[in-house]
C-alpha cells in the first residue's frame, strides 16, 4: 500500500510561506520573498505531480476502480456521537487533478509575478497573500469533509479580498474587491444552509459518508417536500447557488469583471484557473448525489451553466479592456463545465458529460492562465489595458504573440489543441441529452473564437498606434511560464482523462463523435475568419455595424445593465424602503427606549439622592421618623 502521508506538506509549505513573508517579508530585499515564495511552491508543485504519478500508475485498483484514500484525518471539533468536524487530506482522481491545476498554476504565476511585480510597493505582501490564497485553494481540494471544504472556501474567499483589493490606494480596487466579497458572502449563506439541512439527515459531513451507499440512499428517501420540491433538491441547490457564487455563475456574476482590478497575475491565479472553478469542483465532489437524489438540480444547474456561457460570451465580442474580454470568457467558459456536469448520468459512458466537464477544467486552467499571464505581458509592453491603444504588437513582442496565439487557437477548439478534445466532449455529452443546450453551445464555439481573435488581432496586427515607448518583449522569469503553459495548452488534450477522471471512478473508453467534432471546429474557423476581415486591418465596417446595431449594441456594451439593477434594487429598493425605516425605527424606537429607561433611572436618582447626603442630623431624623412609623404600625395592629 502506497503512503500518502507527505502530501500535508502540500498543505504546511504554503501557509508557513504566508506567515514566514507575512511576518519578516519587510526584513529581506523584495527579490528575496519572491524567490522564497516561488521555491516554495515548486516544492509544493514536484509534490503534487508526484502525488499524481503515484495515485495514477502505481496505486493498485479495487476492482479496477480507483480507491478513494484518507491520507490524514484528525478530529477537530465533536458535536455529538455521529457528527464531528475532522480535518484532514482526500486523495481521490479529481482532488488529485485539483492538486496538479492549482501547484501548477500557481507556480507560474509566482514566477512571473518576480518580473511583473518588480518595483511595486507591497512586493513582499503580494507573494504573501499568493500563498494564503494557494494554502486556501489546496486545503478546499483536499478536504475530506463539507466543512472543512467551507471553511477553507472561506479562506479563498478572504485571501481574494486581499488580491483583488492589492492596490489598496486605488478606490476601484477597493470597490471591486468589497464587490467580491459581499457577493460571494451571499452566495455562501446558501451554501451554508444547504451544509446544514445535507448534514442533518445525514448525520455527517464527510465526503465518503454523504456521497456513499448510505448517504445516497438517505438522501434519495426523504420524503419532506417545501414548495414542490424535495428537502434534498433544496439542500443541494443552496449548495449550487455557493457554487455559483465563487464560480460567478448569472446572476452572481457581477463580481468578477470588476476584479480585474487586481494585478494581472492575480487574475491569472483567481479567476482564470482556480478560485472560479471552485463551484464546478463543489458539484463535481456532491455529484453522485446529484445525480441520484437530485436530478432536478441538475437540471437547473445545466440550464445556469448554457444560459452564463451564452451571456457572457455576448458581452465579450463588444469589451475593450483586454483583461475585461478574458473575464467574460472565463465566465463562459465555466458555464461550459456546469451545463457539462448537468447534463451527465452517472458511471461508465453516461458519466461522459461529468468527464468531460473535468477535462475542460483541466485544459482550460492552462489556457486561460497563459491568456491572463500574456495580457499581463501586453500590458507591460504598452502600459494600457485597452485594446484601441495597441496595434502591430507581434513585431516587439515575438515570444508572446506566439504563445498568445496558440492560447487563442486553444480556445478556439481547433484540432489538435486540447481546447478542442475537451470542449468536443462537452458537445457530445449536450448532444446526447439536451439538444437545445447543444445548440446554444455550438453558438458559443462560434462566439468565442471570434471575441478572442478581435482581441488577437486588434493587439498584435492592426494599426499600430503611436507608443510613447518603443514596447518590448517581457523579461525571460516572465516569458518562460508563457512557454510552459503555452506547451500545455498544446498537448493536455492527449492524456487519456476518461481512464482517469470518471463519475465512478471505473475507467471507460471514450471516441471523437466526429459529427459533432467537425461542425465545431468549422464554426470556429467561421468566428475566426469574421475577426479576421473586420479587425486584421483598421476598417469602416466595424464602425458601420456598430451604428446598425444601435441600442442592442450599446445594452451588450453596458453588459445588460444588470449592474445598474442590482445598484437601483440596493440603493432605491433596500437602501430607501427597508434599511431606512429599519435605521429609524432602531434609532428611535430602540435607542429611544432604552434611552427613556436610562432618563428615567438618572431623574430618580437625582430626587432620591439626597437620603445619602453624609450630614448625620438628616440620617438622625430620618431614623426617628422611621422609629415613629414603625410604633405607630405596631399600635394599630396590636389593637
Amino acid at each position: 500500500m502506497i503512503n500518502f502521508s507527505y502530501t500535508i506538506w502540500i498543505l504546511i509549505i504554503p501557509i508557513f510561506m504566508f506567515l514566514l513573508l507575512g511576518l519578516l517579508g519587510m526584513k529581506f530585499k523584495p527579490i528575496i520573498s519572491g524567490v522564497l515564495g516561488t521555491i516554495g511552491l515548486g516544492v509544493v508543485m514536484l509534490l503534487s505531480y508526484y502525488a499524481a504519478y503515484q495515485y495514477f500508475f502505481q496505486l493498485p485498483r479495487i476492482d479496477d476502480a480507483y480507491q478513494q484514500i484518507l491520507a490524514h484525518n484528525i478530529t477537530w471539533l465533536n458535536l455529538s456521537a455521529s457528527l464531528q468536524i475532522k480535518m484532514g487530506v482526500f486523495i481521490d482522481p479529481i482532488s488529485v487533478m485539483m492538486l496538479v491545476v492549482v501547484s501548477t498554476v500557481s507556480f507560474m504565476v509566482h514566477l512571473y509575478s518576480i518580473g511583473y511585480m518588480k518595483g511595486e510597493k507591497g512586493f513582499q505582501r503580494f507573494f504573501a497573500f499568493l500563498s494564503l490564497f494557494t494554502f486556501s485553494m489546496l486545503g478546499l481540494v483536499v478536504a475530506t469533509n463539507i466543512f472543512q471544504m467551507y471553511i477553507f472556501w472561506e479562506l479563498v474567499g478572504v485571501s481574494s479580498f486581499l488580491l483583488i483589493g492589492f492596490y489598496y490606494e486605488r478606490p476601484s480596487a477597493v470597490a471591486a474587491s468589497k464587490k467580491a466579497f459581499i457577493v460571494t458572502r451571499f452566495a455562501d449563506l446558501g451554501f451554508l444552509v444547504g451544509i446544514l439541512l445535507l448534514s442533518y439527515y445525514t448525520k455527517s459531513f464527510d465526503f465518503l459518508n454523504i456521497t456513499g451507499p448510505v448517504g445516497i440512499e438517505v438522501t434519495r428517501n426523504l420524503t419532506q417536500t417545501f414548495l414542490g420540491m424535495s428537502v434534498a433538491t433544496w439542500a443541494l441547490l443552496l449548495i449550487f447557488m455557493g457554487g455559483a457564487g465563487k464560480s460567478a455563475m448569472f446572476p452572481l456574476h457581477i463580481w468578477l469583471p470588476d476584479a480585474m482590478e487586481g494585478p494581472t497575475p492575480v487574475s491569472a491565479l483567481i479567476h482564470a484557473a482556480t478560485m472560479v472553478v471552485a463551484g464546478v469542483f463543489l458539484v463535481a465532489r456532491l455529484f453522485p448525489l446529484y445525480s441520484f437524489a437530485a436530478p432536478d438540480a441538475l437540471t437547473v444547474i445545466a440550464y445556469v451553466g448554457g444560459f452564463t456561457s451564452l451571456f457572457a460570451a455576448v458581452i465579450a465580442c463588444t469589451q475593450f479592456d483586454i483583461k475585461r474580454v478574458l473575464a467574460f470568457s472565463t465566465l463562459s467558459q465555466i458555464g461550459y463545465m456546469m451545463l457539462a456536469l448537468g447534463v451527465s448520468g452517472y458511471g461508465g459512458e453516461k458519466g461522459l458529460g461529468y468527464m468531460a466537464s473535468m477535462f475542460h477544467l483541466f485544459t482550460h486552467a492552462m489556457f486561460k492562465a497563459l491568456l491572463f499571464l500574456g495580457a499581463g505581458s501586453i500590458i507591460h509592453a504598452v502600459h494600457s489595458n485597452y485594446m484601441n491603444e495597441m496595434g502591430g504588437l507581434r513585431k516587439y513582442l515575438p515570444i508572446t504573440h506566439l504563445t498568445f496565439l496558440i492560447a487563442c487557437l486553444t480556445i478556439a477548439g481547433l484540432f489538435p489543441l486540447s481546447g478542442f478534445w475537451s470542449k468536443d466532449e462537452i458537445l457530445a455529452a449536450a448532444y446526447e441529452h439536451n439538444k437545445l443546450l447543444f445548440m446554444v453551445e455550438y453558438l458559443v464555439a462560434g462566439l468565442t473564437a471570434f471575441y478572442m481573435f478581435r482581441l488577437y488581432f486588434r493587439v498584435f496586427w492592426n494599426k499600430e498606434p503611436h507608443y510613447h515607448h518603443k514596447p518590448h518583449e517581457s523579461p525571460l522569469v516572465m516569458t518562460i511560464p508563457l512557454m510552459f503553459l503555452a506547451i500545455a495548452s498544446i498537448f493536455a488534450g492527449f492524456l487519456p482523462f476518461s481512464k482517469m477522471i470518471t463519475s465512478d471512478r471505473l475507467p471507460f473508453e471514450s471516441e471523437t463523435n466526429l459529427m459533432v467534432a467537425i461542425p465545431s471546429v468549422a464554426i470556429g474557423l467561421v468566428g475566426i475568419l469574421i475577426a479576421f476581415l473586420l479587425y486584421k486591418k483598421d476598417n469602416v465596417r466595424v464602425e458601420k455595424i456598430v451604428k446598425g446595431l444601435g441600442g442592442v449594441y450599446t445594452t451588450i456594451y453596458n453588459k445588460f445593465y444588470i449592474d445598474e439593477v442590482y445598484m437601483f434594487v440596493t440603493k432605491k429598493i433596500i437602501f430607501n424602503l427597508i434599511s431606512r425605516p429599519v435605521a429609524w425605527f432602531d434609532r428611535h424606537v430602540v435607542d429611544g427606549f432604552m434611552n427613556g429607561i436610562a432618563g428615567v433611572t438618572v431623574l430618580t436618582s437625582r430626587k432620591i439622592k439626597g437620603a445619602q447626603s453624609g450630614q448625620l442630623q438628616h440620617y438622625a431624623f430620618f431614623f426617628v421618623l422611621g422609629a415613629i412609623a414603625f410604633a405607630l404600625i405596631f399600635i394599630y395592629l396590636w389593637q
